[in-house]
């Protein structure tokens, strides 16, 4: 278990981190989430010991990372996939972290063949793609059979078949009863991936929630309906306080009324409907709706 208590980080007159406070308990999959600069990295490294606390503390399974007596067996770390010694092999790589643990060579072996990179163990780490890198960095992450994983974007750079592995491995580390806390801005394979969600910006906790549930209260589900006659429809569902935005020519997206409801007054009227679907609110949705404030690099929307 991760607990993190009104966790704080200043540099000089900057705070990146703000009395952050939150538990990533073992059996899920916790997403960590939030724009750049919102202090996901920052609260990251203070986790592992890479960053001192300004003010409040952070521990892993009730110990500060600084104090396990051997963090590979207990705590597998996965923030800059660059990290290694670029004219080592990748074998040899893990083969060096595996001795400060007294780990074995099969285990080096072992995680070699879970991450699919045999075929280029032997081979210049400096010379990997950023996929086959990211790689590596997890099979660093695995070498001592941890209890607790911490994962920094770990599917950037990866084609489909390696993030639906990544995805697939985490739900199956999780449902073993292991901790995972997985950082990404893919919201679409998060949604696939997470069971939790926590959301930073401008370095404080925006949210704390269960996936649907955080969906649910940050999105609204909305009708998309196409007929030929959408004024006449429009008009009869006023009343019922149902607002509709006009998408394309005949299709609009209506709020505040079920399908149902649509098309049983669509078919009191006579209203030819030619399409009717529900549609719910994503996680991309709820995340923008959360973080709208707290972007710090915003961009120019396009006419």
């Amino acid at each position: 278990m991760i607990v993190a208590d009104h966790l704080t980080k200043r540099y000089g007159t900057r705070t990146a981190v703000s009395d952050v406070s939150f538990t990533v308990p073992p059996g899920r999959v916790t997403g960590f989430l939030g724009p750049n600069g919102a202090g996901k990295s920052t609260t990251m490294r203070m986790i592992v010991g890479l960053d001192r606390p300004t003010a409040g503390s952070v521990t892993v399974n009730g110990t500060p990372y600084d104090r396990l007596r051997a963090p590979l067996t207990e705590v597998g770390v996965l923030l800059d996939a660059k990290a290694v010694h670029t004219g080592r092999s990748a074998r040899n790589h893990l083969r060096v972290m595996a001795a400060t643990h007294g780990i074995s060579r099969s285990r080096v072996d072992e995680v070699i063949e879970i991450t699919g990179i045999a075929s280029v163990a032997d081979k210049r780490a400096g010379g990997f793609s950023l996929g086959m890198g990211q790689r590596l960095g997890i099979a660093a992450s695995l070498l001592g059979d941890p209890h607790t994983l911490i994962l920094d974007e770990p599917v950037n750079g990866l084609d489909p078949e390696g993030v639906r592995w990544v995805r697939e491995f985490v739900r199956h580390i999780a449902a073993e009863g292991r901790t995972v806390l997985l950082s990404s801005h893919l919201m679409s394979e998060m949604a696939l991936t997470a069971d939790h969600v926590i959301v930073l910006g401008r370095g404080e906790v925006l949210a704390d929630a269960p996936l649907p549930e955080l969906v649910r209260s940050w999105t609204t589900e909305v009708v998309l309906v196409r007929s030929p006659e959408l004024s006449r429809l429009v008009e009869v569902l006023a009343p019922e306080g149902v607002t509709a935005t006009r998408v394309e020519t005949g299709l609009a997206s209506f709020a505040g009324a079920s399908a149902v409801r649509i098309g049983d007054l669509a078919a009191r009227h006579g209203i030819p409907l030619h399409e009717l679907t529900p549609r719910s609110g994503s996680l991309e949705d709820a995340y923008l709706a959360l973080t709208g404030d707290a972007i710090e690099y915003k961009t120019k929307e396009l006419a």
